[in-house]
């Protein structure tokens, strides 16, 4: 199986389990795997493997309009060395105090390769989930897209301080926690938009149109794409930008609410009936899927 597929299998018999994070009486709990080979291209310094570990699993927290009180982790290498293992903490302790949390430790262990696993628990009372998107609403999101992607390109060109910078996101916790009560359906966007969109979907019942104009692309992405493609395809398909993809009935109401936290939101398009389209055109269900790299 596919790690979706695996993820399908497993959610008809876990009921917590199928949205961005459980939710167990007002305890919001999420877990996140990533292995150098797959996620941390060469010149991935350890605090930003570190501060994106730790991120992806904040970020999680904040699909759901949680509050993120905190956050451990499993440091996983061939042989310990004592400034990689300051660097990954410092790391996950700055991501951890960007969105009020607190990192509180973990576990270590040797492995063939480095390898790290996190967990962060979060407060909600009221949770967003993925199946409350309706037709004829708006679909929005947060932030910038094609970060990551234009993170990757510069690794693979050796710029990796460009590389390093564009992997040290902001987890949107604070937008997140914003959006309770004006999003009706949310997720991060973790497998990329195109990928997102259609979970959203699937989960509602619904379909969305979207428009490539209306997509807050990332600067960075300007400087790597090669042509207009190549840019709908880093803004769309790439993935593990973090960002916050969510239905509203009130776009202005809700852009208004992350926009006060000092995120940016867009209105990128519309919750239709079926399918997923991108300028009157099928979008493909393609994006991040582990295991890919």
């Amino acid at each position: 199986m596919d790690e979706r597929s695996a993820l399908a299998t497993l959610a008809a018999t876990l009921p917590a389990a199928g949205d961005d994070a459980a939710v167990v009486d007002g305890l919001a709990v999420t877990t996140d795997m990533l292995h150098e080979r797959s996620d941390f291209p060469t010149g991935t310094t350890r605090r930003t493997a570190g501060w994106r570990a730790v991120g992806a699993s904040l970020s999680d927290l904040a699909a759901m309009g949680a509050e993120a009180t905190c956050a451990v982790a499993v440091y996983a290498a061939p042989e310990f060395d004592e400034a990689e293992l300051s660097a990954f903490v410092g790391g996950a302790v700055e991501v951890c105090e960007l969105v009020g949390a607190e990192y509180v430790g973990g576990d270590l262990d040797e492995h063939t390769e480095f390898t790290t696993a996190t967990t962060a628990v979060g407060r909600v009372d009221e949770a967003i989930y993925r199946d409350g998107a309706t037709p004829g609403e708006t679909v929005c999101v947060t932030g910038e897209l094609g970060r990551t992607a234009a993170g990757l390109r510069r690794f693979a060109t050796g710029d990796a301080e460009s590389g390093n910078d564009l992997f040290q996101f902001t987890p949107r916790v604070a937008a997140g926690r914003a959006l309770r009560g004006h999003a009706s359906a949310m997720m991060d966007s973790s497998d990329g938009l195109a990928r997102s969109l259609h979970q959203l979907a699937e989960a509602s019942g619904c379909g969305f149109s979207i428009e490539w104009d209306r997509l807050p692309v990332h600067p960075a992405v300007d400087a790597v794409a090669e042509d207009e493609t190549d840019r709908r395809e880093c803004a769309a398909h790439v993935g593990e930008d973090f960002e916050l993809v969510f239905t509203t009935p009130d776009p202005e109401a809700a852009i208004a609410a992350v926009e006060a936290t000092g995120t940016a939101a867009t209105a990128i398009g519309d919750v239709t009936g079926a399918g997923v389209t991108a300028g009157g055109e099928a979008l493909p269900d393609r994006g991040y899927t582990h295991g890919d790299n």
